[in-house]
């Protein structure tokens, strides 16, 4: 018989409440659904999240076979449908009878069937991110800007951008920066449901700022206090991405969709099935039909696919697999058509009398008062009756709760009392440890330790100048006022510090106040003794203590965890068996005394026993016999619902369906609606458990945060961290996917919680985003501004694998300091204060904003004169300290006078000392670091010793005094050798190094500063000190390159030098070391050196692209064109040279276009291949932007080497036409050296035409530049050679003997100038072979012409 789904009636959808939408940025797919059908109702329960795929184009598609222009249920046209998921509110009636009894909006009609399709989406999904300012609500470019920076230089294949997604759950396929994204996928269903969880709960943004953004960012608290990171998801995708996987596994939870199916075969017998029915699926291998069995009846049957509406939250389906129940749904729970979880009183609507002893009675319009709370849904609540006082169950169909009061506005399933167990958690001896850690932070040894002069080993940044540090003078509003501090003055020292109003040890004190209150609670002795044990006499004390009618506080440790009972209440046995003897012997006398209350409390206890010995059957004999006894048991509702709760758990433990189905409505009222209600059994998680499996089946939301909650409770108090996540997090999401009006956060902020666990379990990137979106509140005994400061810098440092340390500082901190210090602020806890703004200071310090470092020293030295004058000194010192640093020697001064002035300690002189050397008063500072140098020896600190001798070895070499700075700085050296190793001591004694190599290069003396700088770099990389190894690496360079040349060294400390900038993730610093280390194995000149250095060109292009630095950019790739020249690959060089011009280009950079075709040009030009090649990027580049820019000078040279090609080349006309353009914009320059050499390469061109006249004419104009006395023997050998060469031209080729012997007399003369024996004498032979001249044999004729000279006499212009 073919399944039969029997239509159901239309119900209206509820209209959506205005204003409704996710308060999750960024989320893939949890959306709110709709309140139920019904009527309309303005309550704030939110629905759970899911993940709803829109239909139309995932895995499921809305066939509708209803008439055509009609919609599905609730839907306009155009609309997309949502589907129903397991908390959208009451089922839809049925023929058959069904455990809900109302339809949940979004379940389609009758006539729309749920279809499978094949997934239409790519496996992989993106996630991108925008940087946005919360205040004025659009996009910071700026730091959207360096976040799409620091993506592209992580990469895709960074370990620190897998480790994220890997702890987040998601599958990190590549990134793409340039759009800012991340390309995700996921492979099971467990993925796709922590990640969602993430997103909704806004820990996905938050871990990428952590990724995405600077140190320098987090120091500018009113920026991140205005910056969020904003997450977006294709919600489509994700969901369809989760529902293939979820038809992949072939077995998950679905709902019946009523009138989907039509009998087809009507012999095939198939599962009856209510609407909305919960329905547990497997695949049987059909892609029509699969096995589905009813959580409702346990039946089993064959499920048509359209049927079916798989359930869309991932937590639900996790949860109904993991917790199965060997039964079904009860129906004792009902859905909720969203009513709110109310207290106060309620109305009676009819008359009711009870049909138990612990059903109220009444009549209609008695008031009641709820004790408790009243939770829709539920069949009974505890109440009171006004009218006559008495107490017990009602049935909730019977009052009308409207005028109750709400717990609280929106989603609020808790007391206020109840928040304290969950958050206290985190705080369980972190409090304090987290004070004792930020003292440690806080401390300094400046009074006792001296500083090295301008040297501060735990500053691991470079300084930030001033226009670059973001807003670091805005970063102090926290500080009061000095009139408020002088107003402070005047408390009493006990109230400024006072450790209360640091750490709250109010939690202690009450703590051990209960241990007081525990002193006065009865004990009672265990005698055995036979003659004893029938005296009615002995039992009578205890008998009557547990006989009384009402709760008293000595009763509550018989329903706790612990089974405190058993050493607060009974002494003097030696083992439980003999307790339980006696408490069986005290059940007999309770029987025959008929002391009803006795007799039950002692079943119990006994029943507890049981537990403890998982003896369940006689424990659920104790109980049983406890129950039928009992009848009157509100005056002690603790022991009432530890009854029903132990009692519940058996039956449900032991599988007897018939008795836990008729306990379990009351014993549900018992145990979520009395807030407080201490657990007694860890079994009660069962019980939990099912309650929570009916809440989803019924989709009572209210139950199903209320439950979730217990559970969350329970898991906490035995301590089973791992099983609590997904409740917590599913109780957080249910928490903040829906704020009541004027509400920041939901009804529980778990954040500190969940950040507590995820550090528990390792993953430090969710533990930071969660304690970040953390708020503190003013619960007592809950996480503090301090605790979350704490926390945050304590686990900072474990997302790059480290522990905190004192000397790095995490930057992102900074804000939570600041907040903890604002608190501290609120409660005047003076001395707290002090050490938050002495971490403060250190943190700015190690970031290089000196500014903010002291502002804050400035406030700790404030506060440090209202504690004491230890207190003052010390935080007066470090102050001073940060004024040198500063280079603000006035101001050090200012302060450190008057100090040195009350002490003689020797840190003072030390520093006053730097600052009198600031201030250029040498003798004084030296004067000063003598007597500091004195006070060491007489402490007997040959620490100090070394330091006040190095800085006098400094101060010596600042003066040029080099031989006296290399004696000192010999001395400390030593003194620092032989002290035992320690990294800070290293650090100084490499610095003191650096120091004594530049002595020794003062000195000429460089093998000993080699040895000074290569130790420096030893200790560094000891102690893997990076920046102490970049700092000495630098000099080293700089050594090899500069002061004493060495190729191959400077080469290995070049890579040295690129290596550690990647390890510091500086992608600008690593460029400018891989762009020198090219050009380094560039003059190598060797083939394998020519490829070195095409791969660091290539390694710089990548790194300029990524930071979008497109001028130097274009630069590599010209470099890269050049290197393929070199290496004879000519087939890539024309097209890095046009990759590096069109980036040029692009940028509408012509200037550096102009620049690179030249040199592009001048790479054939000097080069031995393809010379001709340049005139392309000559003539057709770089002179049209030449002219285009105006760049005369750079034309005129560009035709100057144009010339000079066409003549290499013997292109003697092109030469001609460059050469006269040369020669013309020579003439517009006004610059005689540029006119000289242009019309000397115009005389070569008309020289190698054959024009001779013209070629003299240009010669003679040459000459006619320069002066006409000679400047130097350069300009002689000129004169001399141009002669020579007019005289052989006149001579040989125009025929004028007399010219061409005045052309040799002026080159003789040039040359006797030069006092060149043999260039004279050669001369002398030219001219003796001229008739007539100078020298040469009387009466020889001679020949002359007379030619015109246009150029050289000015008759004529080119």
């Amino acid at each position: 018989m073919p399944v039969v789904l029997p239509a159901a009636p239309t119900v209206p959808r509820e209209k959506r409440r205005a204003g409704r939408r996710s308060r999750i940025t960024g989320s893939p797919g949890w959306r709110m659904l709709d309140i139920p059908t019904g009527e309309e109702c303005e309550s704030c329960w939110p629905r759970s999240p899911e993940l709803l795929p829109r239909w139309h184009r995932g895995q499921w598609w809305w066939d509708t076979t209803s008439a055509p222009g009609t919609h599905p249920q609730g839907m306009a046209p155009g609309n997309h449908p949502h589907p129903q998921g397991m908390a959208s509110g009451k089922a839809g009636l049925a023929e058959q009878s069904s455990p809900t009894p109302e339809a949940g909006h979004g379940s389609p009609g009758p006539s729309v069937a749920l279809l499978p399709l094949r997934d239409t989406f790519p496996p992989e999904i993106s996630l991108s991110f925008s940087v946005e300012s919360r205040s004025s609500r659009c996009r910071n470019s700026q730091l959207q800007e360096a976040a799409r920076k620091k993506l592209w230089a992580l990469g895709s294949d960074d370990r620190g951008v897998c480790a994220l997604f890997k702890e987040l759950s998601a599958r990190l396929v590549c990134t793409q920066a340039h759009e800012d994204r991340f390309l995700l996928t996921f492979k099971t269903l467990e993925e796709v449901w922590k990640f969602s969880t993430y997103l909704t709960l806004g820990y996905v943004g938050s871990c990428l700022e952590q990724l995405l953004f600077a140190q320098e960012f987090w120091l500018d608290c009113a920026l991140v206090e205005d910056t969020e990171l904003r997450v977006t998801m294709d919600e489509e995708h994700l969901a369809t991405i989760y529902m293939d996987l979820l038809l992949q596994e072939g077995n998950f939870f679905s709902r019946a969709v009523p009138g989907a199916w039509k009998s087809e075969q009507e012999g095939e017998e198939g599962l009856q099935l209510c609407r909305n029915e919960l329905i547990h699926v497997k695949s049987v291998g059909q892609d029509s039909r699969w096995e589905g069995m009813s959580l409702l009846t346990g039946q089993r049957g064959v499920v048509p696919m359209p049927a079916l509406q798989p359930i869309a939250q991932p937590f639900y389906q996790w949860f109904l697999k993991n917790y199965a129940v060997s039964f079904g749904v009860s129906q004792e729970v009902s859905g909720t058509s969203s009513q709110a979880i109310v207290k106060g009183r309620c109305m009676a609507t009819k008359d009711h009398r009870g049909a138990t002893w612990d059903e109220l009675s009444f009549s209609k319009g008695d008031p009641i008062e709820i004790i408790g709370f009243f939770i829709p849904g539920l069949p009974w609540f505890v109440g009171k009756s006004l009218s006559t006082g008495s107490i017990g169950f009602v049935p909730t169909q019977h009052v009308n709760p409207e005028a109750c009061e709400p717990l609280g506005k929106g989603f609020v399933f808790l007391s206020e009392e109840e928040k304290s167990p969950v958050l206290h958690v985190p705080c369980n001896g972190d409090e304090q440890h987290f004070v004792t850690l930020l003292g440690e932070l806080a401390h300094t040894d400046i009074t006792s330790v001296y500083r090295l002069a301008g040297f501060e080993p735990t500053a691991a940044f470079p300084q930030v100048p001033p226009e670059a540090a973001p807003h670091g003078s805005k970063e102090i509003q926290v500080l009061q006022s000095w009139e408020e501090i002088n107003d402070w003055a005047t408390s009493s020292t006990s109230e400024l510090s006072s450790p209360g109003s640091e750490t709250a040890p109010a939690t202690l004190e009450d703590v051990l106040l209960d241990k007081l209150d525990d002193l006065d609670y009865p004990k009672f002795f265990i005698d055995l003794n036979a003659g004893h044990m029938d005296d009615a006499d002995v039992f009578d004390p205890m008998l009557t203590f547990l006989n009384q009618d009402s709760f008293v506080p000595s009763f509550q440790s018989f329903y706790d965890l612990s089974f405190s009972f058993l050493h607060s209440t009974f002494y003097g046995f030696s083992d439980e068996d003999e307790l339980v003897l006696y408490l069986e012997t005290s059940r007999n006398w309770a029987k025959r005394t008929r002391s009803v209350w006795a007799h039950v409390r002692l079943c119990f206890l006994l029943g507890k026993l049981c537990i403890k010995k998982v003896k369940l059957s006689q424990a659920r004999v104790y109980f049983e016999e406890a129950m039928s006894v009992l009848d009157r048991g509100f005056g002690d509702l603790p022991l009432l619902a530890a009854l029903h709760v132990s009692l519940a758990s058996i039956y449900l433990k032991q599988n007897m369906k018939h008795k836990f189905s008729s306990l379990l409505g009351k014993t549900v009222t018992l145990l979520v609606c009395l807030p407080g209600r201490s657990f007694s059994w860890e079994n009660e998680l069962e019980l939990l458990m099912y309650i929570l499996r009916e809440s989803i089946a019924v989709g009572n939301a209210p139950l199903e945060a209320r439950v979730c909650f217990l559970i969350v409770q329970l898991f906490l108090q035995l301590g089973r961290t791992e099983e609590v996540l997904p409740f917590l997090e599913h109780l957080q999401c249910l928490s903040i996917t829906w704020l009541g009006p004027g509400t920041r956060s939901g009804p529980l902020d778990a954040a500190a919680t969940l950040g507590y666990l995820y550090d528990k379990k390792c993953l430090p990137n969710l533990a930071l985003a969660s304690v970040r979106s953390f708020v503190p509140g003013s619960t007592k005994g809950t996480p503090t501004p301090i605790w979350r400061a704490g926390f945050i810098l304590q686990n900072a440092p474990k997302l790059l694998g480290k522990q905190l340390d004192r000397s790095s500082m995490p930057a992102v901190a900074c804000l939570y300091l600041k907040q903890a210090l604002q608190s501290c602020c609120d409660s005047r806890a003076v001395p707290m204060q002090r050490t938050l703004c002495a971490v403060l200071s250190r943190m700015f310090l190690q970031h290089g904003l000196l500014h903010g470092a002291v502002c804050y020293a400035a406030r700790a030295a404030a506060l440090g004169r209202l504690l004491g004058e230890e207190e003052a000194f010390e935080s007066s010192l470090s102050l001073g300290w940060l004024h040198l640093l500063q280079q603000q020697p006035g101001l050090a001064r200012a302060i450190l006078q008057g100090m040195a002035s009350k002490t003689q300690g020797g840190a003072v002189h030390n520093l006053l000392a730097m600052a009198l050397s600031g201030e250029g008063r040498i003798q004084e500072a030296a004067e000063n670091f003598l007597r500091a140098l004195h006070k060491a020896k007489e402490m007997g600190s040959r620490r100090n010793q070394a330091v006040a001798l190095a800085n006098l070895g400094q101060l010596s070499l600042s003066c040029g005094a080099t031989q006296l700075a290399e004696l000192y700085l010999l001395w400390a050296v030593r003194l620092f050798a032989e002290l035992q190793g320690h990294q800070e001591l290293d650090m100084e004694l490499a610095q003191v190094l650096l120091w004594l190599a530049q002595a020794m290069v003062d000195r000429q003396r460089m093998e000993d500063a080699k040895l000074c700088y290569e130790l420096a770099l030893g200790f560094g990389l000891k102690w893997q000190n990076l920046r102490s190894q970049l700092h000495v690496t630098e000099r080293l360079c700089h050594f090899y390159s500069r002061v004493c040349p060495d190729l191959q060294a400077c080469i290995t400390y070049h890579e040295h030098w690129a290596s550690l900038a990647r390890q510091l993730q500086d992608r600008e610093l690593e460029g400018n070391a891989r762009q020198a280390l090219s050009q380094l194995y560039q003059a190598l000149g060797t083939p394998e050196a020519l490829r070195q250095s095409l791969d660091c060109t290539k390694q710089c292009l990548r790194i300029f692209i990524d930071l979008e630095e497109a001028a130097r950019a274009a630069e590599a790739w010209l470099q890269a064109g050049k290197l393929y020249y070199l290496l004879q690959e000519d087939e890539l060089v024309e097209m890095y040279f046009q990759a590096g011009i069109q980036t040029a280009l692009k940028g509408d950079n012509f200037s550096l276009a102009m620049d690179l075709y030249e040199k592009a040009g001048d790479t054939f030009f000097n080069g031995s291949r393809d010379r001709a090649r340049a005139v392309e990027f000559y003539r057709g580049g770089a002179v049209p932007l030449a002219r285009k820019l105006k760049a005369t000078q750079t034309e005129l040279r560009l035709f100057n080497k144009l010339a000079e090609l066409q003549i290499s080349l013997q292109g003697y006309e092109k030469a001609l036409e460059f050469a006269t353009l040369a020669a013309r914009l020579s003439l517009r320059v006004g610059d005689q050296l540029q006119e000289l050499v242009a019309f000397h390469r115009l005389a070569t061109a008309y020289d190698l035409l054959h024009m001779y006249e013209m070629a003299e004419d240009c010669y003679l104009k040459t000459l006619a530049l320069r002066p006409p006395v000679l400047q130097s023997s350069a300009e002689a050998l000129y004169y001399c050679k141009l002669y020579w060469h007019l005289g052989n031209l006149t001579l040989h080729k125009l025929k004028d003997e007399q010219d061409a012997s005045s052309y040799f007399l002026l080159a003789l003369a040039a040359a006797t100038e030069l006092g060149d024996q043999e260039l004279q004498a050669l001369l002398r032979a030219k001219l003796g072979a001229i008739p007539r001249a100078p020298g040469a044999p009387e009466g020889t004729p001679g020949c002359a012409t007379d030619r015109p000279r246009w150029l050289s006499e000015g008759g004529h212009v080119v």
